[in-house]
């Protein structure tokens, strides 16, 4: 067991750490603006991009798993997207963040950082993939089911444009692309360039997830609202459970692979959720949180998934 918690307590401690400093300093949340733009521009485009293009290209085409690393997160999200739509009568834009909350995990900051210390360079690859179509899922779902609301006050074809510039002119999709081709043509920076990336792949996940503590400390949680426990169990518990049925099912994935998927299945919600309630004006406060709720939990499921997988209680494939 001391292993998995030598593995989880930096990881978490940076986000400890984060929430800690905001806490004291006070500074306002619009202060962590160009650190969150060195993150998400320049240190894991970085990343991605040189793991990538160090990886054999056949490995990049992988659709069985990409499809049922996708499929798993699209049934946690209707999942949840139908219950409320039922409950709520036929609500559907706040149905839509609540689907999100249930099924977008943290995996920008916090997968790479957590996959890679835990499985080593190979997690990259894995990772890079589910978070390039999974992210295509999500950004193609949040403004689709807000048109659909009434609450996107544009014409679709205007809000279909928004979405492919969105997908297309993302940072972590171009430098996924980029990395890609780079695979495929089996390209290689200059060794200047190369250490200059190396620098900034060293400085994505320790700048994540400080920041992510800041964020989680600058959106204090007035009360816990009763979906956060439905929301919780589908986020940290079901999600994980059905990505690892899947694939094993689908078969014959490298335990890295498989267990990487199901590991980024398991963690909390993206921060990236309460910016679509925000930026859509639906269920913000909740959204905010269901991140704080989930990040809080997955310090026990998350740890409790890598002790099962370290220790050989997860199989590597669960029908051989």
């Amino acid at each position: 067991m001391s292993d998995v918690i030598g593995l989880v307590l930096p990881f978490f401690g940076l986000i400890f750490m984060g929430f800690l400093v905001a806490r004291i300093t006070r500074q306002p949340l619009e202060a962590l603006g160009w650190m969150t733009t060195f993150i998400v521009y320049v240190a894991l485009p970085a990343l991605f991009f040189q793991l990538l293009a160090k990886t054999p290209f056949e490995q990049l085409t992988e659709w069985g798993y990409i499809s049922g690393a996708v499929f798993s997160t699209f049934v946690i999200f209707a999942v949840m997207f139908m219950a409320s739509y039922i409950k709520g009568r036929g609500e559907i834009a706040e149905s839509t963040i609540k689907g999100l909350a249930s099924a977008y995990g943290n995996i920008g900051y916090m997968g790479p950082g957590l996959a890679l210390l835990a499985f080593g360079e190979e997690a990259a690859v894995p990772v890079a993939l589910i978070f390039c179509f999974e992210n295509i899922m999500h950004f193609t779902i949040a403004p689709m089911m807000m048109a659909l609301a009434g609450d996107e006050p544009r014409a679709p074809m205007s809000v279909a444009l928004d979405v492919v510039k969105k997908i297309a002119f993302h940072p972590f999709i171009i430098a996924t692309a980029v990395g890609v081709l780079a695979a495929y043509v089996e390209f290689r920076p200059p060794l200047p360039v190369e250490r200059f990336l190396e620098y900034l792949s060293r400085a994505a996940a320790p700048c994540a997830l400080f920041a992510m503590g800041v964020t989680l400390a600058l959106r204090p949680l007035k009360r816990v609202p009763h979906e956060m426990v439905p929301i919780a169990l589908l986020k940290l518990i079901v999600h994980p459970l059905l990505c690892y049925v899947v694939l094993s099912w689908i078969g014959n994935f490298s335990p890295v692979w498989l267990f990487s998927a199901v590991l980024l299945a398991a963690l909390p919600t993206a921060t990236n959720v309460f910016v679509i309630a925000q930026q859509y004006g639906v269920w913000v406060e909740r959204a905010s949180a269901s991140v704080l709720v989930t990040t809080c939990a997955s310090v026990l499921t998350v740890t409790g998934l890598l002790y099962m997988i370290q220790h050989g209680i997860l199989p590597p494939d669960l029908f051989p």
